[in-house]
């Protein structure tokens, strides 16, 4: 099975969609294919794999996620621009979570469609040339077995071959990994980050949520402007207000001058609330407010001011169970969760855990101006063995412990049997001096 190099194919049962689609990636100096059934692609894909495939998703026989999910589970890897009339946020989400190149909806942007088919063949050629190599020193010969086993045989080699690859990129601006739930937030962030919906970060702490708040703002039109974060668990109750929205001097006891809000600092940029489920209830309709008009009055002052900001939000509550609580207010919940990310613990992704090990030995010693330590595999084998109650941010700092301790030799961790709870700093020190002899 082969794939040519500049050849897309376009699945749509509208053929005035089919038509005006092929026309425009014909312009573009591309080969293509139009199909009318998904049935029709499948028999077509037999025999040959496209460098990207824009598809409808109402089909008349099985949809656009359905196809996606069959070549997804016979690991035919073809990159995939959604078109769909019937766009929406979560319909978004699911193409992206599913592992689609990008989603569009009719009438579709011309220049915004072929920006994101030479995305999709850009990628497609990345892994045509991974895998070409791969076959190369192998000495195997692809046209020897032919047909759909053949090319999911490769497609198996692709992803073997990637996941061990020591030289192939594994970071998204600060983001490190290589596990499915990476590569989900990787997506869900590619699609929303463009926009100026609200986000919302769901963790447990220490799993990156800042991390991923930092990439939103990074990849997003308001670059340019700054990030605010405000930690909404460290604000007195009766300070709520003024943080949020500022006061002028004389507005209660201790305002000697005025004072400019993080909705004010934050104007033309990112507002990341973190930890907002723990705003006050009582405090949480002012802020659904702000949200939801886009305007509020410094404290003590009658003026009303405009802002412009965009809203991240972050939280390692459950807030479906606070609202069901009665602690958390379910129009503020609605208004924050547009487009909700979920970010997995360290325990779910430990095929994440060998980078991330080898990015905080690294971290640490220029951090600490100390040697560069010696990372093993089983050292590696050891963390992967170990559920992270404290996720990414215990590793981080184990790592740092380690490195100190190891003083240029090979890094040893003392970590706990699942169960148990160890100081590692106090293991790590006793371990060394019982290791000593005895004066």
């Amino acid at each position: 099975m082969n794939r040519s190099v500049s050849q897309i194919f376009v699945l749509d049962d509208d053929e005035s969609v089919r038509d005006a689609v092929s026309g425009l990636i014909r312009s573009a100096g591309l080969r293509v294919k139009a199909f009318a059934s998904a049935q029709e692609i499948l028999v077509d894909l037999q025999n040959e794999l496209p460098s990207c495939l824009v598809a409808d998703i109402q089909l008349p026989d099985i949809n656009g996620f359905d196809l996606q999910q069959t070549l997804a589970t016979n690991h035919i890897q073809i990159p995939i621009i959604f078109l769909t009339g019937y766009g929406d946020i979560p319909m978004s989400v699911r193409a992206i979570k599913a592992g689609a190149v990008d989603f569009l909806t009719k009438p579709f942007d011309d220049k915004h469609l072929l920006e994101a088919i030479r995305t999709a063949t850009a990628r497609g050629s990345e892994r045509e040339k991974l895998q070409g190599r791969i076959t190369a020193e192998r000495g195997e010969d692809e046209t020897e077995t032919g047909g759909a086993s053949s090319a999911i045989r490769n497609q198996l080699e692709f992803v073997v071959s990637s996941r061990s690859s020591g030289s192939e990129e594994r970071a998204f601006g600060e983001i490190i990994g290589q596990s499915k739930a990476w590569q989900q937030i990787v997506g869900e962030i590619e699609v929303v980050a463009p926009t100026d919906a609200t986000v919302l970060l769901l963790g447990a702490t220490g799993t990156g949520k800042e991390l991923i708040a930092h990439e939103l703002h990074r990849r997003s039109r308001r670059k340019d402007g700054p990030l605010i974060r405000v930690n909404c668990a460290c604000i007195p109750k009766e300070l709520y207000e003024s943080e949020f929205f500022g006061h002028v001097r004389g507005a209660f006891t201790g305002a000697v001058k005025d004072r400019i809000g993080r909705f004010e600092a934050a104007a033309g940029g990112t507002l990341l609330l973190d930890e907002v489920g723990e705003i006050p209830l009582e405090l949480q309709s002012k802020l659904l407010r702000v949200l939801q008009e886009k305007c509020y009055e410094r404290v003590g002052e009658a003026r009303t001011r405009r802002t412009d900001v965009r809203i991240i939000a972050a939280t390692n509550r459950d807030l479906k169970k606070e609202v069901a609580a009665r602690c958390f207010r379910e129009d503020l919940y609605y208004r924050l969760n547009v487009f909700p990310i979920k970010v997995a613990p360290l325990r779910e992704r430990k095929e994440d855990i060998p980078l991330l090990a080898n990015h905080f030995v690294e971290l640490s010693a220029k951090e600490l101006g100390c040697p560069r330590p010696k990372l093993t595999q089983a050292g590696i084998e050891m963390l992967q063995a170990y559920d992270w109650p404290g996720n990414i941010r215990e590793l981080r700092n184990l790592i740092a412990r380690a490195a100190i301790l190891a003083r240029g030799g090979t890094l040893h961790f003392d970590l706990p049997a699942p169960g148990y709870s160890v100081d590692p700093i106090s293991s790590n020190i006793r371990s060394i001096f019982m290791a000593r002899p005895a004066i």
